[in-house]
């Protein structure tokens, strides 16, 4: 859960076919939304149109991303319960959570706006595009974001007392608002996930803002807005992340899952070729093999892929 960086090493994750949900509210970047959006899935919160607002002729939610937005407040509403269905569902069998805190400022939507129905000032995950005068941008103090943190894993904690969760905080700097705000958002988050991983057993911290800023520190490593890592920074950040946090039972078999996910993706020349049907063939085996020796991954889609007709 966490920021768009999250997004990124989900990707890797699913690639080498570990059991991931990644992100059911969308993209969240502040600490309390994501303590918000843990809670409604322990709670399993069920939406209706009240708790919806409308913008431009869309129908959104406060604590969600903007891919739920839907000019049918029926079709936003379902979509925002399924997902919330699914990360209840999930949480409640998962072995890890991965957050990953973009930032300590807030936008609060201020108690006397035309879109605030309740009359109360409260965090919202997303502006939408609302103008900014609807808003107060605050960045939270050290209680706030500790009593966030605590939420989240408590949270978590509740639904599934095994859980481990690693913190992470995401590489990509908030430069709208400001270099000097940014470092010190950056800083607030470490400091919160500092003390976090020294007072919580099973909570653990990834370095990917300092594998980026700090290790790699180069342009080279960022995207055309200067401000994203690119494909090399998030490709030196996994393998960090698999070395020090993949155990090597797993590792060891990773080429040859890394073979199945690219066979999954070849487009044949000639489809119904004798050569293709053979290969085919082999990619099967090995799925099977690997989903054999492996329980615990997730081989279902290149075994259907790879079925024999």
């Amino acid at each position: 859960m966490g920021s768009c960086f999250t997004e990124h090493m989900a990707g890797y994750l699913n690639r080498y076919r570990f059991r991931v949900l990644e992100n059911p509210h969308g993209i969240l970047f502040n600490p309390v939304s994501i303590a918000k959006a843990l809670k409604q899935y322990k709670q399993q919160h069920v939406y209706t149109k009240s708790d919806l607002f409308e913008q431009d002729g869309l129908w959104q939610s406060w604590e969600h991303h903007g891919r739920f937005a839907h000019s049918d407040p029926k079709v936003c509403i379902n979509q925002i319960n399924d997902s919330i269905k699914v990360g209840s569902s999930f949480l409640q069998k998962t072995d890890w959570l991965i957050v990953t805190l973009g930032s300590a400022f807030v936008y609060k939507l201020k108690s006397d706006s035309t879109y605030n129905l309740t009359g109360l000032t409260k965090v919202v995950a997303n502006c939408h595009k609302v103008p900014a005068p609807h808003f107060e941008h605050t960045m939270l103090d050290f209680d706030e974001g500790r009593e966030a943190l605590q939420n989240i894993i408590e949270t978590a904690r509740s639904l599934q007392p095994g859980i481990r969760i690693i913190f992470t905080i995401s590489p990509v700097r908030h430069y709208r608002e400001g270099l000097v705000e940014n470092n010190r958002s950056k800083g607030l988050l470490h400091l919160l996930v500092a003390e976090a991983t020294t007072s919580q057993k099973n909570v653990f911290y990834f370095p990917s803002y300092e594998l980026v800023n700090d290790d790699l520190r180069d342009y080279r490593f960022f995207s055309e807005d200067m401000v994203h890592p690119n494909y090399q920074a998030t490709q030196y950040v996994w393998e960090k992340f698999m070395n020090a946090c993949i155990d090597m039972e797993s590792l060891c078999h990773f080429e040859k899952i890394g073979q199945l996910h690219l066979a999954i993706n070849h487009r044949p020349r000639h489809p119904e070729g004798a050569a293709h049907q053979k290969f085919r063939q082999k990619m099967y085996s090995l799925g099977k093999s690997l989903s054999e020796q492996l329980p615990y991954l997730d081989f279902k889609d290149a075994l259907n892929f790879f079925k024999p007709v």
